[in-house]
Formats: C-alpha cells, structure tokens, sequence
C-alpha cells in the first residue's frame, strides 16, 4: 500500500493494533513460567522442557513461510484468519494427553502466533517516515507488554487452576480479536505481484542485498537470545532452595520485566530524532550490565534490578533496529521482517535450548556465562551498524 492510497494510522487504531499484537505474541510465552508444572505432568520428561524451544522454533518457523505472505495478500484478510487458526491450535494445546502432542502442537502454536508480525509492517505502511520510529515504539509497546504480562497471568491461572485452563482460556480470546481486527482493520491490497515461491526466494535476496538488515537481524538475534535464555529458565531457578518460590511469583516477574516496555515508545522517538545505530549500541551495553548484574548479585533483588534493564535493553535495540529495516525497501517490509524477525526468533530457540542445557551442566552461573556471551556477540554488529552510514528514507 503507498502513502498516497493508505487511510492512515489514527491514535485509536494504533492503540488496537497494539494490543492485538501483545495479545497474538502473548501466545508462545505462557508456556514459561508452567514449565515446571508442565513438566511435572509428564514425568520431567525431556520433550516437556523442551516445550519453550519448541513453540520459538514454530515461530521462526511461521515467519519464513507466513510473514512473505503480507506483500502479496491482503494484510486485513489475513490477520484475521491466522487469530482464528490461533485459536483452533489453542485448544489442542491444552487438550494434548501427551507430551509429544504438546510438543507438535507448541509448534503449530508459535507458526500461528506469528500474526503479529503481519500487523507491524501494516502499522508502518500507513505511517509517513518521518513518524515511523513513534508508531513502531507505540505498537511495540503492546507486543511487549504482551510478552511480559502473558508470564504473569499464565503463573498466575497455572499455580490456581492448572496449565491447561491457560490454554483454554486464550482459545475464545484469538476468536474475539479476530473480530476486532476485521471490524476497525482498513482494507489493503498487495504490494507486488510476484508469486509465493518467488517471495520466498526473494527473502534470501533481501538477506543479501541489505548488510544493514544483516546487521540488525543478527543483533537482535544475539539479545533475544540472551532475552529467551533467562525467561526459560526463571521457574527453575525461582524453585531453587534459596528462593523456595512458584510459577506465580516467576510469573510476576513479567510485571517488572513490563517496566521496560516504557523503552519502546521512548527509543522509537529518540531514534526519530538522533538515529537508531546509536541507540541500538546503548540497548545492548545495557544488556551486558543486566547479566553481570544476575551473576554477581545473587540476592532477590539482584535478579529484580537485571530483569528490568534486561528487558529495557532488548526493546530499545529492537525498536531501534526495526526503524532501520523498516526504511530499506518499503515496498517489501513484510519480507524485510521475515528475515529480521526470524533470525531473531531463532536466536530465542537458539538462547532457550541453550539455556536448558546449561542449566543441567552448571545451573545459574552456567546460564549467567550463557546469557553474558550472547550479549557481548551482539556488539560485534552492533558496532558495525554504529560506524556505517545512516539510512534516509
């Protein structure tokens, strides 16, 4: 869609889009601070811990084969039709009697939660450039809350009526924002009119052709990674004997990690005014200071402090780093967000896998040196982006 057929991007709207982000996003955290009862369901099986990786892995997954599809559809029509696959894979996810089902369907689950990554780039195609960073910051901020916040309900429902409640309990909330997003959505038409295979290839084209999308994708990449490996592991941890403490209180950490979000309209409206390579620089020095904060101060309240400027981090370098892509091809920005958002979901896989795993060798400090290492790798790009050119657009 140009600028000059776009309806535009009002502050209602905006606030919508937002929140059916969090809400479509929400999906693939609940699963992490129920770990542990999860779990505990099914013998402490290794599929079960595995359920975090698996539902990261679907979404990297969705956005290669799903994303593309928002430049050659309408953005409206599909929107509104992945909520209601969402909530058909829902119910199957809490209604699985196996963990190998659960396993499967928290991959179909993070394929359809991608949904939110086709309201994004349909924000940004209804805002002019000079305003890009502002409503990215502002519909981020919804996304966020949503993957926080969905930690704090979801330990919340499994600690006073079971894991599988949870699921049931967002199944009919998919179906009620699908029928916001086909009532309040603009009609939309697609951007090129190349076929499906060759937006696909054209992916890989992208991924090519734009060393700052390179960039950006592996930042974020590295940070979401680091991102993922302390949520994944957060329950465990919380049950340790120094804490003694429940899925409800790890969920409330969500609440904390929510203090962050405030980085997403805030980083958007300064990378609006000084560029975002450097604000993209600061959000991961701030990364690299939350784990050492986690493991050099072991009390409760270091973990408090780390969460909180570990979350405020991540989303100033996300935000700043989506305002960079988002200016490279404007007529190819869902598949500008294929590449972007799938090496960074596959950094998270790559972050909670890694995490699980060094949790069994070494525990929390293991998982400190982890979290650490990933952040200190985004600098590399990170840096790089800071001594290249600015993008105008």
């Amino acid at each position: 869609m140009s600028r000059t057929d776009a309806p535009g991007l009002g502050r209602g709207l905006t606030f919508v889009m937002a929140i059916a982000a969090g809400l479509a996003v929400a999906n693939i955290y609940y699963n992490q601070p129920m770990l542990g009862i999860i779990m505990a369901e099914f013998g402490q099986s290794g599929t079960a811990a595995l359920i975090p990786t698996a539902t990261q892995l679907g979404y990297a997954i969705g956005l290669f084969l799903l994303v593309p599809l928002g430049d050659l559809f309408d953005r409206r029509k599909l929107i509104v039709l992945q909520f209601l696959l969402l909530a058909l894979v829902l119910v199957i996810e809490g209604s699985a009697p196996t963990d190998y089902i659960l396993f499967a369907s928290s991959v179909l689950l993070g394929a359809c939660s991608t949904v939110a990554q086709q309201i994004i780039p349909y924000a940004t195609a209804l805002t002019p450039p000079e305003n890009r960073g502002k409503t990215i910051g502002t519909v981020m901020a919804g996304l966020l809350c949503g993957i926080l916040l969905s930690r704090t309900l979801a330990g919340f429902v499994s600690t006073h009526l079971g894991w599988r409640e949870m699921f049931w309990l967002a199944a009919p909330v998919a179906v009620l924002t699908a029928i916001l997003m086909a009532v309040m959505l603009p009609k939309d038409k697609a951007r090129t009119s190349i076929g499906y295979g060759e937006a696909l290839l054209s992916v890989l084209f992208l991924c090519k052709q734009q060393p700052a999308l390179r960039r950006a994708t592996l930042t974020q990449a590295a940070l979401f990674g680091s991102f993922s490996a302390f949520w994944t592991v957060l329950a465990l941890h919380l049950q340790e004997p120094d804490y003694h403490l429940g899925a409800d209180i790890a969920g409330l950490f969500g609440v904390l990690g929510a203090i962050g979000v405030l980085a997403a309209p805030l980083s958007g409206r300064l990378a609006d005014r000084y560029g975002p390579a450097r604000v993209i620089a600061a959000g991961v020095i701030i990364c690299v200071i939350s784990w050492l904060a986690f493991g050099l101060w072991t009390a409760l309240a270091g973990l408090i402090v780390g969460v909180i400027i570990l979350d405020f981090g991540v989303q100033s370098a996300m935000i700043s780093n989506q305002h960079v892509i988002f200016g490279l091809v404007p007529e190819a920005r869902s598949r500008i967000n294929t590449v972007y958002m799938t090496g960074m979901f596959l950094g998270g896989s790559f972050g909670s896998a890694g995490a699980t795993y060094a949790w069994g060798l070494g525990g929390w400090p293991a998982v400190c040196g982890f979290g650490l290492a990933l952040s200190l790798i985004a600098m590399v790009p990170s840096m790089a982006q800071l001594r290249s050119k600015p993008i105008t657009h």
